[in-house]
């Protein structure tokens, strides 16, 4: 059966990016049909759903996260986890401890408060893929999933890890909303040379991308100038490594030289603003990024780091942080900041095409928003976008569709129990806790 959504304004994010006061949106099984401006009363085999006082919009797309680190968060206050000192004594330690088991009990809870805050599509990496797979499938949301790589220094272990990362891209191959990525923890420092060509090869057989951490210092830069007498970017292009989807998360330390070769490249760098602040470090260069024509998405890291899912709030964060970098409060508008989080996410993992705007054939992932929130007023013909960013957040958004199906009416999460879901983090958290004395 068709669904008609009447609301008083859908945001499209088409080309044109039309705003329709009011508009409707009419879904057939998990795609957009129909956009229009207005009301549409009935249709053949349609239900008329009535979003009175709602604002529609594309779901947003969380490029960067870590679902399982919801288990650490508030444990790793006033340590920066971008140097590697704070990196090993606090994240490290608490990883040793924790397994699959753990990791299986925290995942719902990461995404129901992703689905709550309207985020729609998110790019996760980490260990546990397969875990966090029956998860993602479960709730209904849809998953980017990269399958967490870091080097072990044996060929027995890198040979398992290999192996079980193309069994899992096997697994993804026929899912109707879940991808899989490789999704190496950073290259050079913790991925050797072998084993990233290991890499390339699944990337290219399984026709994927890479979800990598990458320049948060200059790591990177430092060990490649020692061994190859280039920079972490002038190797990546040797290796080949740049012809493929790359999203980079952080990517802070990266030269307007090396900018001058990645933007003829798949190469999208992640802003991570929250985590980022909280860890000292300034924000991504996305002003110079932006004028070389280098696509740049948004995400939230991990729980631990930034303590939230809401990308409203990184959206609001990472706004005040560019313009903050550059000392120019025209760096970035608010406009911009919603496309970050909508095409140029869907961009940046290959999915322009069905998703990131509300237009007739593309996936049916849309959010609503509550427009009785008081950070709406007043209402006199302020900039939409503006108040998206800067003045609601995620707690605004009342209902969440993904490929057609709710997954959030009017605030009830649909696929996911809350309160089981919070019982089992604090289990697990607790467990980890008890493991560690």
């Amino acid at each position: 059966m068709k669904k008609i959504l009447n609301a008083n304004v859908v945001i499209t994010m088409n080309k044109n990016f039309e705003i329709l006061k009011p508009g409707y949106v009419v879904l057939d099984g998990d795609k957009i049909i129909e956009v229009g401006k207005g009301r549409k009363d009935s249709c053949q085999d349609g239900e008329v759903i009535e979003m009175r006082n709602k604002l529609l919009m594309p779901g947003l797309i969380n490029c960067h996260a870590h679902t399982p680190m919801i288990l650490t968060r508030g444990m790793c206050e006033g340590v920066s986890l971008f140097t590697m000192d704070g990196f090993l004594n606090t994240l490290r330690r608490f990883e040793h401890y924790a397994d699959a088991d753990l990791a299986s009990l925290t995942v719902p809870c990461t995404l129901a408060e992703m689905i709550r805050t309207g985020t729609t599509c998110f790019a996760d990496q980490y260990f546990y893929a397969d875990r966090i797979f029956n998860a993602v499938d479960k709730a209904g949301i849809r998953g980017l999933i990269c399958y967490g790589i870091v080097e072990l220094g044996d060929p027995v272990s890198r040979k398992r890890e290999t192996e079980n990362c193309e069994a899992f891209l096997e697994m993804c191959q026929k899912h109707d909303f879940i991808k899989g990525w490789v999704g190496p923890h950073a290259f050079f420092v913790d991925n050797s040379t072998d084993l990233i060509n290991i890499e390339i090869a699944l990337a290219k057989k399984y026709n994927t991308g890479f979800h990598i951490h990458f320049a948060t210092s200059n790591e990177e830069n430092d060990y490649c100038k020692k061994h190859y007498n280039s920079s972490a970017i002038e190797k990546m292009r040797e290796l080949g490594i740049l012809e493929i989807p790359i999203l980079a998360a952080h990517a802070i330390t990266v030269s307007e030289s090396d900018m001058e070769i990645i933007k003829d490249y798949p190469f999208t760098p992640v802003m991570a603003p929250s985590s980022s602040m909280k860890s000292g470090f300034p924000a991504a260069p996305v002003k110079a990024y932006r004028s070389y024509g280098i696509n740049v998405a948004l995400g939230t890291d991990n729980l631990c780091a930034s303590n939230s899912a809401d990308m409203f709030r990184e959206m609001a964060t990472g706004a005040k942080l560019i313009i903050h970098r550059e000392h120019d409060v025209k760096a970035i508008t608010a406009f911009d900041m919603v496309k970050m989080a909508t095409l140029d996410g869907a961009k940046a993992i290959g999915m322009e095409k069905e998703l990131g705007s509300i237009e007739s054939g593309k996936k049916a992932d849309i959010i609503a928003l509550d427009l009785k929130d008081p950070g709406w007023v007043p209402f006199c013909g302020q900039d939409y976008y503006t108040q998206l960013v800067y003045s609601i957040s995620g707690m605004s958004v009342t209902d969440s569709i993904v490929n057609g199906r709710f997954l959030m009416r009017d605030k009830e999460l649909l696929t996911i129990d809350i309160e089981k879901a919070q019982s089992d983090v604090d289990k697990a958290t607790q467990e980890l806790i008890r493991r560690m004395k």
